[in-house]
């Protein structure tokens, strides 16, 4: 069955991440679902993640081959996703929330004109631990909430703060992707400069279970606008 809108129009989906590999451990086993169901998504991702430290194990890249290996690596995400578009925004990394907000949020205005999405994806601003995921959801809210309640998509947001569901409560939308474990491996692993460091899979390597346990549930916040 085709995602469709109440207008019976193919659903479009946008989603809004600051680095290469957002999308592969918070929102892939999501998108293989809406993409399998007939949605066409877009993921626009704001920087090529220059500044990550990780570099491979044994390391294969440097700080300058890092952005061309990440945004080869991206590409790669995508495909095993099945996310028929890439943008690459080229801002900063690790600099989002010092970016000039009429340009950063003018590019997001951009984009939700020309798609017109029903569902975006992003980080919960305050509760997504990095500066450049913060950031990246805050931009997303400021730019939607300046539209007419009519014409706003829905904001589907990723929190992972130690203190989230305590201040934000239980997720509105709970995706078991168990179904999508192999597009969203496929994913993570395509970001082999930094799939392999321990704070991001841990230091053993994970059987099926422990993949599904780990990987196949997907959490999600409706960011309240009013």
């Amino acid at each position: 069955m085709r995602e469709e809108t109440k207008d019976g129009m193919e659903q479009n989906i946008l989603v809004i991440l600051p680095h290469p590999d957002d999308e592969a451990f918070t929102v892939s086993g999501t998108l293989a679902k809406h993409i399998q169901d007939g949605a066409h998504v877009t993921y626009a991702c704001l920087t090529l993640g220059e500044m990550g430290r990780n570099m491979g194990i044994p390391p294969f890249a440097n700080r300058v081959t890092l952005p061309a290996i990440r945004k080869i690596e991206l590409e790669e995400s995508c495909r095993a996703i099945g996310i028929q578009d890439l943008r690459m925004l080229g801002f900063h990394d690790k600099m989002i929330e010092f970016e000039d907000q009429e340009q950063l949020d003018g590019q997001i205005g951009e984009l939700i004109k020309e798609l017109n999405p029903s569902i975006v994806y992003t980080f919960y601003p305050g509760y997504s631990v990095h500066p450049d995921h913060d950031a990246c959801g805050t931009a997303v809210v400021r730019t939607i909430s300046r539209l007419p309640k009519e014409e706003r998509p829905v904001v589907y947001c990723s929190a992972f703060a130690k203190n989230h569901q305590q201040a934000l409560g239980k997720p509105q939308l709970v995706n078991e992707v168990k179904d999508f474990l192999t597009q969203k491996m496929a994913s993570i692993q395509a970001h082999r400069s930094q799939f392999q460091a321990a704070e991001l899979v841990g230091s053993k390597k994970l059987d099926d279970e422990k993949i599904r346990k780990r990987f196949g549930i997907e959490r999600f916040w409706i960011y309240p606008f009013d």
